[in-house]
């Protein structure tokens, strides 16, 4: 037998480690759509992680500088306001569902079609008997652009700072932003 290839009866996958990333994607395949998912773990109860999203006193306290306004709850049109990144920004919430999936809608630029809005995808999974939630949020709808690539990228990067301030509020009580961006 080659050494490439699997055994008998054996789908490749079950020659990869579990950790290991999927093997590559056809790369001529048409890119239409940039977009990133980021996750991180949290060692609190995912009911209490859903609600530090959620609840727009505690958001406001680790992550929105300038202020939060309105509860993401379905239906809800709220604004999140960033002294970091003066102005508010409106914030459409599609989808609420307690304590495991929030989806929103905000403006974005360099976006795929007609699109005026990303949609911001936070799933909440409990980990470890409940003792620990798992937070992944996706992100999508940029050109793949330059300019696309430069908004989703800095989204990435917004969306990554904002599990880390989580974290570190929900577990220690520490502000991490504050004084972060100024």
């Amino acid at each position: 037998m080659n050494a490439q290839q699997p055994a008998a009866g054996r789908s490749p996958s079950a020659d990869r480690p579990a950790d290991a990333p999927p093997p590559p994607q056809d790369d001529r395949a048409p890119l239409d759509e940039l977009g990133f998912t980021v996750s991180g773990r949290i060692a609190r109860p995912v009911a209490e992680v859903y609600e530090a999203v959620a609840d727009p006193e505690q958001l406001s306290r680790y992550f929105t500088t300038g202020g939060a306004r309105g509860r993401l709850a379905a239906g809800a049109d709220v604004t999140w306001d960033f002294a970091d990144f003066p102005g508010r920004f409106p914030v459409t919430v599609l989808e609420a569902v307690p304590p495991r999936r929030i989806v929103i809608a905000w403006e974005g630029s360099d976006l795929v079609g007609e699109a005026t809005t990303t949609r911001t995808v936070f799933t909440f999974e409990p980990l470890d008997d409940g003792t620990r939630t798992l937070v992944t949020i996706t992100e999508s709808a940029w050109r793949p652009t330059a300019d696309g690539a430069k908004n989703a990228f800095g989204n990435c990067e917004g969306w990554t700072g904002m599990l880390a301030a989580m974290k570190v509020w929900l577990e220690h009580g520490i502000t991490l932003r504050e004084g972060f961006y100024r």
